[in-house]
């Protein structure tokens, strides 16, 4: 059976990288830019770093700044309408998750606007022509949304996020500049990292995987269980690796797929706008003890990769549970909860919960499978008392 690996055209790393948009989009011959960011990094001067580069070779560009965490479906189609207004022809995503996930369902639509209610464009919609041209910055390490062909939505209406998943909305070129990066809070950088920390475990576990993407899994591990401490202090070698990191397992999950973490963590977002990266951090070690008999060796890896020591001396049982314990020391050291109760989930609510996590398109790549009832006991232990 053929494997199938879609990455971006073109990406650009390393301190300054960002510089390098001039050149293409000279090269590429496009017009006018509308510029996919939310209204802090505006404030913040993170937004100004790219305007500069193109006040300065003259290149036209407008901003559509309403963008917020989870982005629901009204802010893509207000997105849209952005983009006509400024008859812009590509796109620049400035931002971590969710301007890139906007700008996505944005550039999918403006070529596939029988799509335009965006609810319909759930799981793998049946779009025919590649979106806008899209430069995506990032300016968090973790979600590594420049580099793969998923993107989430909000749809506030229902309560729920759904997963798109589309070969056709990649952006053409990614930038990940670590610069770009340095404003990010302590919280928000513990956060995006441990999503990229899943990211690579659940891309590493997934039904889907295969050698190409476990190599990608499995250094993106080790650079983010080795960075991710001094990327919180805000130190330039930390954010560096981080920046890689995040990037190299975003490669590889985009083409393999996720697993039930994220299919849990996404309605906590849905119900309680939890920032995505928190989830999915508190639920992780978790779900690594449930799916732990369903990952053969697979654990002694990452808990090398992790930094544990002498694990090829260990038991099948004392390499899971030392991998499950380096993932939640590392959580702990950069300041994530340890229980759903600490970051405000509801017990009455865990059932719905469940029945949601069902419902998501990632919980369908989990090494074990999977019941509502199964998924509702994790939830109440991760609940905690």
């Amino acid at each position: 059976m053929s494997k199938r690996f879609i990455l971006n055209e073109t990406s650009y790393h390393g301190a300054g990288a960002v510089k390098e948009i001039v050149g293409e989009i000279t090269s590429r011959g496009f017009q006018k830019a509308l510029i996919v960011t939310d209204e802090d990094l505006v404030k913040f001067g993170v937004v100004k770093r790219v305007t500069d580069l193109l006040d300065d070779a003259k290149m036209p560009y407008a901003i559509y700044d309403k963008v917020k965490a989870n982005p629901s479906v009204d802010v893509v189609k207000c997105g849209v309408e952005a983009f006509k207004a400024a008859g812009a022809d590509y796109l620049i995503a400035i931002g971590g998750g969710s301007p890139q996930d906007t700008a996505k369902g944005i550039g999918i639509i403006i070529n596939n606007p029988e799509f335009a209610d965006v609810v319909s464009l759930e799981g793998v919609a049946p779009t025919k022509h590649k979106a806008v041209p899209m430069i995506a910055i990032a300016t968090t390490a973790g979600t590594a949304a420049e580099t793969t062909i998923n993107y989430v939505i909000t749809d506030e209406e229902k309560r729920r996020k759904f997963v798109c998943v589309d070969p056709h909305d990649i952006p053409v070129v990614a930038v990940v500049d670590p610069e770009m990066m340095s404003t990010m809070p302590k919280g928000l950088t513990a956060a995006t990292g441990m999503d990229a920390l899943t990211h690579a475990i659940e891309g590493y576990t997934t039904l889907a995987a295969w050698e190409l993407a476990d190599t990608l899994n499995l250094k993106a591990i080790e650079l983010i269980a080795r960075s991710l401490r001094a990327a919180v202090q805000n130190d330039a070698k930390g954010r560096e690796d981080m920046a890689l990191g995040q990037y190299m397992t975003g490669m590889a999950f985009s083409n393999v797929g996720l697993g039930v973490v994220h299919g849990m963590a996404h309605p906590l977002s849905a119900f309680y706008d939890t920032p995505h990266g928190v989830a999915n951090a508190v639920l992780l070690p978790y779900v690594m003890e449930f799916n732990a008999d369903y990952t053969g060796e697979k654990f002694r890896e990452i808990a090398r990769a992790m930094g544990v020591k002498g694990v090829d001396e260990m038991s099948e049982s004392e390499y899971r549970a030392a991998a499950i314990n380096a993932v939640k020391q590392l959580s702990a050291d950069v300041g994530i909860p340890a229980t759903l109760k600490e970051i405000g989930v509801k017990a009455e609510d865990l059932d719905a919960l469940a029945d949601a996590a069902m419902a998501d398109v990632c919980t369908g790549g989990n090494p074990r499978p999977c019941t509502k009832e199964l998924v509702l006991e994790v939830y109440k232990t991760a609940f905690g008392e």
